[in-house]
């Protein structure tokens, strides 16, 4: 499960600290889902950061199956990192020469060449999310939504345990939209894996499921 108590940070300004979380705290068992709306500036993108280990919180702690990754090396917290968490933003973040199959294995290139087992679930992945036919395309020979399945391809190919989505369809009409949070939700929740998503539009959120407001860095 995911345990977050009390999770605060804070930035050094010229008039003194800025508090971007003040206390958030959640849990999610194996296969929850948790939605983040509020307005912009109110510590969404940060809060993502810390739970996906990019950014060390100022106090407070966070526990994944029971590690604290921020007690690791930064090398190994890395490792973590890509083993166990998944992100897909609203940038899809694609490389413009690999095609949709080669991006979708960049991650297992953290630990060498992918094994057969991964390419096997890449092109599965690509299969599922409705691209069975562009595996060999370029992203530059893909249409926006298609480039974002790609992105959620690439974001659950290692099968990570935490699934964290930043503004995954901003850039998508509503039909779209639909389409990419029904497979993030459909995805991530295989095997108990948990997917947070952060997001302005409610017909996301509402289908992710439970539903919590960031406001001036408090979770209510």
């Amino acid at each position: 499960m995911l345990d977050v108590q009390g999770l605060s940070k804070r930035y050094p300004g010229p008039a003194g600290a800025i508090t971007v979380l003040d206390g958030v705290s959640l849990t999610l068992p194996p296969g929850g889902r948790l939605a983040v709306m509020g307005p912009s500036g109110s510590g969404k993108s940060t809060l993502l950061s810390i739970l996906g280990t990019l950014e060390e919180p100022t106090s407070g702690h966070v526990h994944l199956d029971g590690i604290d990754p921020f007690a690791a090396s930064p090398a190994a917290r890395a490792a973590f990192r890509n083993r166990t968490i998944g992100f897909v933003f609203q940038e899809h973040h694609l490389l413009a020469g690999c095609t949709a199959l080669d991006n979708v294995l960049l991650p297992s290139l953290a630990v060498g060449a992918p094994t057969a087992a991964v390419v096997d679930r890449a092109g599965s992945l690509l299969d599922r999310v409705g691209l069975h036919a562009r595996h060999h395309h370029l992203p530059g020979q893909l249409s926006g939504g298609e480039r974002q399945r790609v992105a959620v391809a690439r974001a659950l190919v290692l099968a990570p345990r935490l699934v964290l989505a930043d503004e995954p369809t901003g850039q998508l009409d509503s039909r779209g939209a639909a389409a990419v949070t029904e497979l993030l939700v459909e995805l991530a929740g295989e095997g108990g894996g948990m997917l947070i998503v952060v997001t302005h539009a409610d017909a996301v959120a509402a289908r992710v499921g439970s539903i919590r407001r960031l406001v001036d860095g408090r979770l209510q």
